[in-house]
């Protein structure tokens, strides 16, 4: 993965090369994976579904710039972000040199109201297997982004909202079948998340679910 440029501003001079951001929203519902994405209302592409993203503005960082588009075309605020990579190639955009700096989010969509803008025609969830057209590069950065995401989630349980703060070892065996599309053997799933050391039983059941089962956390919750 490219080095982290979280913090790095741009100058006036460096604006003859635009710099933009882009964040792959991904939110777990009804044990479905989804995509967040919006509908452009001006060309190029337009009409075409993308990726949330803008224009990096003077003086902010990839970040702040990340969080100003988001509310700005979605609404969305104060949810979980990763950055994944740097995207530099010379013909990314049909009309100028466009770098962007690419993200990703996690949250519950039922937490989030979406909250479509002015500057987009139309914002929607879906299904990771039913994605439409996408315009410029956005099919590589979202698949980028998901790799970076499964990852994550194997190796250090990064879940951001996709989980709500107590839940139980089928709803995260759940959501890892879901990320990996795949059926995992429930006593090894258990046995590989449980070494990991991450997560801390509340001691609280699942109330109305068979069984009750033990809700857990994140440690560092």
């Amino acid at each position: 993965m490219a080095q982290d440029i979280t913090n790095v501003s741009v100058t006036k001079d460096a604006y003859e090369c635009t710099i933009t951001v882009d964040c792959a929203v991904f939110g777990f519902q009804e044990g479905v994976l989804k995509l967040l994405l919006i509908q452009k209302l001006a060309e190029p592409f337009k009409g075409f579904w993308l990726l949330p993203g803008g224009i990096m503005q003077e003086g902010k960082t990839t970040e702040e710039a990340v969080k100003s588009v988001l509310l700005n075309l979605t609404g969305l605020k104060n949810i979980h972000q990763e950055q994944v990579y740097c995207y530099s190639d010379v013909n990314r955009h049909p009309l100028k040199r466009v770098i962007t700096i690419s993200y990703y989010g996690l949250i519950n969509p039922e937490n989030h109201p979406i909250i479509k803008q002015k500057h987009v025609s139309g914002v929607e969830w879906f299904r990771l297997d039913e994605l439409p057209e996408l315009g410029f590069d956005h099919e590589q950065l979202i698949k980028d982004a998901l790799h970076l995401l499964k990852s994550n989630v194997e190796e250090r349980l990064i879940l951001g909202e996709l989980l709500p703060a107590r839940f139980t070892l089928t709803e995260l065996q759940d959501l890892y079948e879901a990320l990996l599309d795949k059926k995992l053997d429930r006593r090894n799933f258990r046995k590989k998340v449980l070494q990991k050391g991450l997560l801390a039983n509340t001691g609280e059941k699942k109330v109305g679910a068979k069984g009750g089962p033990d809700l857990y956390t994140f440690l560092n919750n």
